[in-house]
């Protein structure tokens, strides 16, 4: 699965920079305690958060993340939106709740996966 396909799946849309739309999302994971993705997120998963900040691109490049997914319909604040286009950080949008983003995204077969 791309980025663009879990936009769809999602009913979101791609605000981070088009060039990582084909990027492909081998995982997900879904938490708001930017330490516990540091932790626990894997090389290309999809992170489902409600954070919109700044600092949630930080994150994502540290671990090499696929996608940043921002659920409620919540919008990134311009300088998250401005750092992920100048990093190349996918950073999708959803009206959906995190619960059923992450529900969606397993029904398409998407996983959890454990740091070693």
């Amino acid at each position: 699965m791309t980025v663009t396909d879990l936009a769809r799946l999602l009913d979101g849309a791609i605000v981070g920079p088009a060039d990582a739309c084909g990027r492909e999302v081998r995982g997900g994971y879904a938490s708001d305690l930017l330490s516990d993705v540091m932790a626990n997120a894997q090389d290309g998963d999809a992170w489902i958060t409600m954070q919109r900040h700044v600092n949630t691109v930080a994150v994502a490049q540290l671990k090499n993340l696929a996608a940043i997914v921002i659920v409620n319909g919540r919008q990134p604040e311009a300088e998250m939106a401005a750092r992920a286009a100048e990093h190349g950080v996918a950073v999708v949008t959803t009206p959906l709740p995190a619960f059923d983003a992450a529900g969606r995204l397993h029904t398409a077969g998407l996983r959890g996966r454990r740091a070693s």
